[in-house]
């Protein structure tokens, strides 16, 4: 486990490579969609951390140019985040949006207690950053991504969804940037789908102070500004925190006495 390279990001503590000995454990092949998502809030009705808020952060070029012109708010430091009222897992994008069409996609604008009040309700759990990442690996010692240490297949384009273009603001010409299909791409070793780019995903352990772990990176990941769709790659983030990049993938622990087959 671990990344102690010249591209590893500093400060964030990826390193050193070390041995992590973990018990068995099941983890799910993808992260929760909208599908699943939306069957726990029916039998629960339970209402998302952004739900309540009546805003969450969503990236600025998934909101049309008219929005964008009457949202006069930013993140200090990061202008690509735009803080949209009434966004959420229902309508990644805000009003006029909507997952009816994308059930199969992440879903997304969760918070990690929402991740936790999920996995309480199916009997799941997160899963701890050394099963998140020995899971994502699918059995590669020592590579950067799931599927070796080249970001790029024989044509040249990212093997992940991670930003095309020119970050933030010149997206490359047929690429959106936006969440894919939960399941699309090749599977890893283990047949996971998606653990470099795509969506960060909330792991179960704390990080400083009251942050906790996120893995993954995100389709908003790009060499220039964030290298963190690694799979030793890790950040943080609060765990009342919400947006259109971040969702969670749950993990449960084997039946004693039965075959992992």
């Amino acid at each position: 486990m671990g990344h102690d390279g010249a591209d590893a990001v500093a400060g964030d503590h990826e390193g050193p490579v070390r041995p992590v000995s973990l018990n068995a454990f099941r983890i799910a092949a993808a992260t929760v969609t909208n599908r699943e998502f939306s069957e726990f809030v029916r039998a629960t009705r339970y209402v998302t951390e952004a739900e309540s808020a009546g805003v969450s952060f969503v990236f600025f070029l998934q909101i049309p140019q008219a929005a964008r012109l009457n949202t006069r708010r930013v993140v200090r430091g990061l202008p690509w985040w735009l803080p949209i009222e009434h966004a959420s897992w229902q309508r990644p994008e805000g009003p006029g949006s909507h997952v009816q069409d994308r059930l199969d996609h992440p879903v997304v604008h969760v918070s990690w207690n929402d991740a936790r009040a999920y996995c309480a309700w199916s009997g799941t759990r997160l899963a701890s950053e050394a099963e998140w990442e020995c899971a994502a690996r699918g059995g590669l010692e020592g590579k950067r991504f799931a599927w070796g240490d080249d970001l790029y297949d024989e044509q040249g384009v990212p093997r992940c969804n991670v930003f095309r273009g020119d970050f933030p603001d010149a997206p490359a010409t047929g690429w959106t940037p936006q969440p894919v299909r939960a399941r699309s791409g090749e599977p890893n070793g283990y047949g996971l789908y998606n653990v470099c780019g795509n969506v960060w995903e909330w792991c179960a352990d704390a990080w400083a102070g009251d942050q906790r772990s996120l893995r993954g990176g995100s389709f908003l990941c790009h060499d220039s500004y964030c290298n963190r769709y690694r799979v030793a790659a890790r950040t943080s983030n609060t765990p009342d925190t919400a947006a259109s990049n971040i969702g969670f993938r749950v993990v449960c622990d084997p039946p004693l006495n039965r075959s992992l087959a």
